[in-house]
């Protein structure tokens, strides 16, 4: 039977290098891509930095103006996200990654899984060799680099991408799985978050071995039975999840702040307009329809509401899909009264690849 070959490729972050592209004489410099939240010049967070920003502490989740205090000492650049740009060079190189290996299963804008078991016949030494022709290419036709890792299953080579970057190139060896993980802290297991991360400290739990000798039936109790699980596999290095095509999105969405808190349609469906529009336009490029829209809210307290509305036929008519909006964004004003609106978005699902023109008959939920 041949040997499983996995392989996750992460491209160095992504959206800063996207405008490294764009503006080569920011090459070499900080730079720093925002959320700009548009109340003041430096109101939002960071989404994304380059490597020469991130040597001065400048990380994703940070606020503009920290950043820019951490960055005052040297000339840096501050973007606004520009993710028509991103998705683009990220579906050009999706699609050289669909040319190598059995399949391919694409997991965000910047990441995606390729099995290599038969176009490597499980050959470890092969299967670089595959990886060095991916990495080349990218780089010749994009100019983007990708850190990516070789192991045996998904969970293993997420955690080697993850281990030498920018430009990195790890492979895991079975016999080596064992030394590899064992002295990387929890925080390195793929979904473990700072949360879960406190719990297993509680139980003084802080490296991938202490947790291998944890009894499966406590973490069970501690974190539940999927959790529990997981982590007793993850700390083994053991996952079966095969590498799925999943080239349809399951939804889409977009979402911005107001430039003051409102409730007040005249001043928030411009905004949700322009949501709408991008949305479409992006489902247009990848030749796609919707059966469902929902409205995203959120209040000034940060709480998140929804509505939904659905199509009885796919469609990507613009005027439905504004009217649809118009009409649950007044049945919530509505049904909340006295509150105020901070963030609006919309998110279309139930997608499919579009077959021709519709005959739309709605109706709406609450």
């Amino acid at each position: 039977m041949t040997q499983r070959i996995i392989i996750h490729v992460d491209f160095d972050y992504f959206y800063a290098q996207c405008e490294e592209i764009v503006h080569p004489e920011l090459r070499g410099k900080p730079i720093v891509v925002c959320v700009y939240s548009g109340r003041t010049a430096e109101s939002g967070v960071v989404s994304t930095s380059n490597y020469e920003a991130r040597k001065y502490g400048v990380k994703a989740g940070i606020p503009i103006a920290y950043a820019k205090k951490m960055l005052a000492s040297v000339q840096s650049t501050f973007l606004a996200m520009n993710m028509r740009l991103y998705e683009e060079i990220s579906s050009r190189i999706m699609n050289i990654l669909r040319s190598y290996g059995d399949s391919f299963e694409k997991v965000g804008i910047d990441e995606a899984y390729l099995d290599l078991s038969n176009m490597s016949e499980g050959n470890v030494d092969k299967a670089k060799a595959i990886v060095m022709r991916i990495k080349g290419e990218i780089l010749q036709k994009e100019q983007v680099t990708c850190s990516i890792g070789v192991a045996q299953n998904k969970l293993l080579a997420k955690m080697a991408s993850d281990y030498e970057k920018p430009n990195g190139l790890t492979t895991l060896r079975q016999e080596g799985v064992t030394k590899f993980i064992g002295g990387l802290p929890v925080s390195r297991i793929p979904g473990v978050g700072k949360k879960v991360e406190k719990k297993l400290n509680e139980i003084h739990v802080r490296t991938i071995d202490e947790l291998a000798g944890v009894d499966p039936v406590c973490l069970v109790e501690k974190f539940g039975r999927n959790l529990g699980n997981y982590l007793f596999q993850a700390s083994r290095g053991e996952d079966n999840d095969p590498v799925k095509d999943r080239e349809q999105p399951l939804q889409l969405s977009r979402i911005a702040t107001l430039k003051e808190n409102s409730r007040d349609p005249r001043e928030i469906l411009p905004l949700l307009r322009e949501l709408s529009y991008s949305v479409l336009e992006k489902l247009n490029d990848e030749k796609m329809e919707f059966k469902s829209v929902s409205l995203i809210v959120i209040l000034a307290d940060l709480s998140v509401h929804t509505k939904s509305a659905t199509l009885e036929s796919p469609t990507t008519d613009f005027e439905t899909f504004a009217d649809f909006t118009k009409t649950l964004l007044e049945r919530f004003i509505e049904s909340m009264p006295d509150v105020l609106i901070r963030r609006v978005g919309v998110r279309v699902s139930g997608l499919q690849r579009r077959m021709g023109q519709t005959n739309i008959i709605t109706f709406l939920q609450a």
